[in-house]
C-alpha cells in the first residue's frame, strides 16, 4: 500500500511539473473578467427583479 501511495505521489508531482502556468498578468485579466461578468449578471438579476416585483405588486392591486 506505500508503494502505491509512494507512485500515486511521484506521478502527481510529473503530472503538476508539465501543466503550464498562467503568468500573473493572464491571471490578473482573467479574474477581471470573471468579476465584471459577475457585476453585470447581479446588475441585470438585480432590474429583472425589480421589474417582476413591481409588476407583481400592481397584479396583486388589480385582483384584490
Amino acid at each position: 500500500m506505500a508503494n502505491k501511495l509512494i507512485s500515486y505521489i511521484r506521478e502527481s508531482r510529473d503530472e503538476l511539473r508539465k501543466v503550464i502556468w498562467p503568468s500573473r498578468q493572464e491571471t490578473i485579466r482573467h479574474t477581471l473578467l470573471v468579476v465584471g461578468v459577475s457585476v453585470t449578471v447581479a446588475i441585470v438579476l438585480g432590474i429583472a427583479d425589480y421589474v417582476f416585483t413591481i409588476g407583481f405588486e400592481k397584479l396583486l392591486l388589480k385582483v384584490t
